[in-house]
């Protein structure tokens, strides 16, 4: 069972608020000069590997080059330039969001998979820190025995003006290459799909490379 942790305290709107952009700047064209190939990355989710909506597929961008807008929460301020992601949504309220960094060495990325982790087992604090009118609980989901292991967490925002968000993240690494794999929907923790979303991380993880 996971640990939850609340907490409430001072701050701003913006990293919450980046959520409800997300489905719509996925859903965008992506510039075709932001495009990589498939040759130039590590293979990224396919749409159909992703937790199963019940009533939409999903649908997914181009695989691109650098740190996504808006950045995700939690996470965002630790990504690199050298990040490449690729964003996917369904007919609803239901996105996802894979970025992937190839380290510099094996060393290098293990020390920026541990600061994710970090910031992933800080981030219900920093979201109420940030903004005195959210209320966030964080459950840790355990670790997955796939390469060199991957971690899941689960943040839930709740605001005074009555939005309820559940975000599930994953930090998985292979060798010198992170990956971050983050689900979000409208509900809370009893609607997370987490068996699903570890599936969905070991399938991310196994595809590095």
């Amino acid at each position: 069972m996971g640990e939850t942790m609340q907490i409430r305290t001072r701050g701003i709107r913006t990293t919450v608020a980046a959520l409800a952009v997300v489905a719509g700047v996925a859903a965008a064209a992506v510039p075709a000069a932001a495009a990589t190939s498939a040759s130039d990355t590590p293979r990224f989710l396919e749409p159909a590997e992703l937790p199963p909506h019940p009533s939409s597929p999903w649908y997914a961008g181009a695989v691109t080059a650098g740190q996504p807008d808006p950045l995700p929460m939690c996470v965002g301020d630790a990504l690199p330039s050298i990040t490449s992601h690729r964003e996917y949504w369904t007919e609803y309220d239901t996105n996802a969001q894979q970025l992937t960094v190839e380290g510099r060495s094996e060393q290098w990325s293990k020390d920026f998979a541990a600061l994710l982790r970090k910031d992933l087992a800080g981030c219900a604090k920093k979201l109420m820190q940030q903004d005195p009118d959210i209320t966030a609980t964080q459950k840790y989901y355990g670790r997955l025995n796939v390469e060199e292991g991957a971690d899941v967490y689960g943040i839930h925002t709740a605001s005074a003006w009555g939005s309820s968000d559940i975000n599930l993240f994953s930090v998985g690494r292979d060798g010198a290459t992170v990956t971050i794999v983050r689900w979000g929907q409208m509900g809370t923790f009893q609607h997370a799909q987490v068996a699903d979303f570890k599936a969905t991380t070991v399938t991310a993880v196994n595809k590095l490379y």
